[in-house]
C-alpha cells in the first residue's frame, strides 16, 4: 500500500508541471491573435488570463492530491 501511494504521488507530481505547457501554448496563441488583430487585444488578454488561471488550478489540484498520497505513503 505504501509503495503504491508513493508511486501515485510521483505520478501526481508530473501533473503539476503539465499545466505550464498548456499555459505556454495558450499565451503563444493569444499573442499570435493580438499580432493579427490588434483591436482584439483587450478581449484576448482577458480570456487568456481566465484560461491560464483555470489551467493553473488543475496543476494545484494535482499538487494537493500528490501531497495527500505522499502523506498516505509515509504512514506505517
Amino acid at each position: 500500500m505504501r509503495a503504491a501511494a508513493l508511486i501515485g504521488a510521483g505520478l501526481g507530481a508530473i501533473g503539476v508541471g503539465v499545466p505550464g505547457i498548456g499555459i505556454g501554448i495558450a499565451a503563444s496563441r493569444a499573442l499570435e491573435g493580438m499580432a493579427r488583430q490588434p483591436e482584439m487585444q483587450g478581449k484576448l488578454l482577458i480570456n487568456g488570463i481566465i484560461f491560464a488561471a483555470l489551467m493553473e488550478a488543475l496543476g494545484l489540484f494535482a499538487f494537493l492530491v500528490s501531497l495527500q498520497l505522499f502523506g498516505l505513503g509515509k504512514t506505517p
